[in-house]
């Protein structure tokens, strides 16, 4: 197993408060909770409320006596689940500590119950990027320049990989174009009519899975709740309850347009991705922008769930028709957008527009394909592999 890299931060903060990991479905969590408690602890306890056994044990609060860490798997669907582990925190944070993976997003997931404010830290699992698949740490400061890292010999065989077969741990490390077909159609599926159905009160399954499989058509474009609705002959408040628990749930992910008093800026429809990007049929077109949007994601949530800094995805779009992939921003002031290209190097005006029009400190123009590192402007063009390469 590859050492996932969050393992130093959850560590730390596991000697202070309760840990929630939430991601999507197989992005590795319960690996990661059993790689930290087997490395790291003398004795754990492991229960998933999944099964019947282990749920006899929660709900009688019986655990093994020498577990120095406790490993709580989809706690989340025990109605009273928040109750719970606050009345366990309390009673036995001096006795072992506690960590709690779920494939729903724990951090706003509402089933009642008293607050847990005060008393966890939360992180998001991302599927491995092209720098913690080659095992590379970097150090991102908000506010300054990217450094851009050399790229090492394999750094272009990981961005086809990773192009192709997705950030997944299961299909990037076996690399089958049959295994990720099969493993396309399982995650999906369950993900439906299992995940989904045990949480959310959602009859009709099977148009939901109807709208699962029109969504990666639509990756990087704006997204229309009406244009879905109509697919699908449901109700607009249907539609966009459907999309709410899909994201809620680690399906795809939307980013919103930032709005700048110097621009006519947009401010309807976000932009729709996918947390497994492989799935995106485009491979040089929506799946190479949804692989640049995935990892300045990761970059964003680590910034935020590890050092605590308020970063956010967004994209440029004015009234004029003018667009920039992404900006990521601290505190809400631009700190560098990034523009995509599958080839070309010559510099976008838009990217150049904005930059001025907003004095974005630092523009990046991302390049599939070539092997480039150079500034025209204030922008400077970089290829693809070096880029993700010196991000988190």
């Amino acid at each position: 197993m590859k050492k996932r890299y969050l393992v130093e931060q959850v560590l730390r903060d596991l000697g202070e408060k309760m840990v929630f990991i939430g991601g999507p479905r197989q992005v590795g969590k319960t690996s990661l909770a059993r790689y930290l408690a087997e490395n790291h602890f003398r004795s754990y306890d492991y229960l998933n409320w999944d099964s019947r056994d282990d749920r006899k044990k929660i709900l009688r609060s019986e655990f093994k006596g020498d577990a120095r860490i406790v490993l709580f798997d989809e706690i989340h669907k025990y109605k009273d689940w928040k109750n719970y582990l606050k009345g366990q925190f309390d009673k036995h944070k001096n006795d072992f500590s506690i960590l709690v993976t779920g494939s729903a997003r724990l951090d706003v997931y509402r089933r009642g119950g008293d607050s847990l404010m005060g008393r966890y830290y939360y992180y998001r699992l991302h599927p491995f990027s092209i720098a913690e698949f080659l095992e590379r740490k970097n150090e991102i400061v908000p506010g300054k320049e990217i450094v851009l890292a050399e790229p090492g010999a394999g750094t272009r065989d990981a961005v086809e990989a990773a192009l192709k077969f997705g950030g997944f741990p299961e299909p990037l490390l076996k690399q089958s174009e049959r295994e990720l077909r099969r493993w396309h159609n399982q995650r999906v599926e369950r993900l439906v009519r299992e995940d989904i159905r045990d949480l959310e009160n959602i009859r009709e399954l099977s148009l939901l899975q109807v709208l699962v499989d029109s969504l990666p058509e639509r990756a990087g474009s704006l997204l229309s709740l009406n244009s879905l609705r109509e697919d699908l002959s449901v109700a607009h408040k249907t539609v966009s309850k459907w999309m709410d628990v899909l994201e809620k749930f680690y399906y795809h992910f939307r980013i919103y347009p930032f709005h700048h008093k110097k621009i006519r800026s947009l401010k309807k429809e976000p932009k729709l991705y996918l947390w497994d990007w492989s799935e995106v049929p485009d491979e040089r077109g929506g799946r190479l922008e949804n692989m640049v949007a995935s990892h300045l994601l990761k970059t964003s949530h680590f910034l935020n769930d590890v050092e605590g800094y308020k970063t956010d995805l967004h994209f440029l779009r004015d009234m004029d028709g003018r667009e920039v992939d992404f900006l990521i921003t601290e505190k809400g002031k631009p700190w560098f957008a990034v523009e995509v290209k599958a080839a070309s190097k010559e510099v976008s005006k838009s990217l150049t527009y904005f930059g001025d029009r907003m004095e974005i400190p630092f523009l990046y123009q991302v390049v599939y394909g070539k092997d480039i590192d150079l500034r025209v402007g204030k922008v400077r063009v970089v290829s693809l592999d070096r880029f993700l390469f010196s991000l988190v």
